[in-house]
């Protein structure tokens, strides 16, 4: 009898020496240790994983650009819905914040500065929403496919990048109209947003992972998104409404623009706009998000890539 049919027989008959623990029957781990043989679907290690999703970056690619064909295939406007949406918050928001409640006060040209909030958090709103999402809604897929699970995730961050390119025209185009000038500042505007992709990709595959159990994270999502967005400093300024006049409070506006859809905000308006004035310590708060985001997101992800698709 060959060895792969020895290892059959033993696990069938419950080890070699069948019997009870008494009598010494071996653990079928142990049996299939023995034996050299492997679980069908087991975690690679992690330098080997990221290997694996390097080797598929076609897939996510073309994956990713094939959702974004798709998703607005049935409507008449098409992907003008993804500059549409924003501009459409963004009026709303100077109606509502900027006239009636006031929000507008001493802040220098405030088109730009709510338009800017508007598209930036938008980018990260869409993002950890459909992040949340990836493994939950394509477990058909994963199923029948085997891939490194964090492709998902990763594939519906790119697609939301390749609207916000569409996007970021229409925003310089925008905040050129309102009065801004070009500064060699805005050649910084691509490390900008490369770092805040990098927290959208973290962001999402926590989500994933999450998602993936919690069914009900999807009708909460758009509660703390709205949170999130009101935190934020989207339409309001955070140092202006929270610290003011009043410099005790200036550490809880520090806490506030620690919020990393605040510290991307602040900085993409930093960049754009020449009216507005920077903060010294932004660009560390963004480092440190994207940074870890996208470290410990990687590492949350993949523990649990065994657990994806089962049950």
């Amino acid at each position: 009898m060959s060895q792969p049919e020895s290892a059959v027989a033993d696990a069938q008959a419950g080890g070699p020496n069948n019997g009870t623990p008494e009598q010494g029957q071996e653990p079928l781990a142990k049996l299939a240790k023995r034996y050299g043989l492997r679980r069908a679907i087991a975690r690679p290690s992690l330098p080997v994983y990221l290997r694996q999703l390097w080797e598929r970056r076609h897939f996510v690619m073309t994956y990713a650009t094939s959702r974004n064909v798709s998703k607005y295939s049935n409507s008449a406007l098409g992907q003008l819905w993804q500059v549409l949406t924003p501009l459409f918050n963004a009026a709303i928001y100077f109606l509502m914040f900027g006239l009636i409640l006031g929000a507008n006060k001493n802040i220098v040209n405030y088109p730009a500065f709510l338009i800017t909030g508007m598209f930036v958090f938008t980018y990260t709103q869409r993002s950890v929403s459909s992040g949340a999402k990836a493994i939950s809604g394509n477990l058909s897929l994963i199923r029948a496919l085997h891939f490194p699970r964090a492709a998902l995730p990763l594939a519906y961050t790119i697609q939301e990048f390749q609207q916000l390119l569409i996007s970021m025209g229409v925003l310089v185009a925008l905040v050129l109209v309102t009065g801004e000038p070009i500064t060699w500042y805005w050649l910084l505007i691509p490390v900008a947003l490369a770092l805040q992709t990098m927290f959208n990709i973290g962001a999402s595959l926590v989500l994933a992972r999450v998602g993936a159990t919690a069914r009900d994270l999807n009708q909460l999502l758009p509660f703390i998104m709205r949170t999130w967005l009101y935190a934020s400093g989207v339409f309001y300024s955070i140092e202006d409404k929270v610290a003011g006049s009043n410099k005790a409070l200036q550490w809880v506006a520090d806490i506030m623009y620690f919020n990393p859809a605040a510290a991307y905000i602040e900085l993409m308006r930093d960049l754009l706009m020449q009216t507005h004035e920077p903060r010294s310590y932004i660009w560390m708060v963004c480092v440190f998000w994207a940074v870890f985001a996208v470290v410990g997101g990687f590492w949350y992800f993949w523990r649990a890539e065994e657990k994806y698709g089962r049950g």
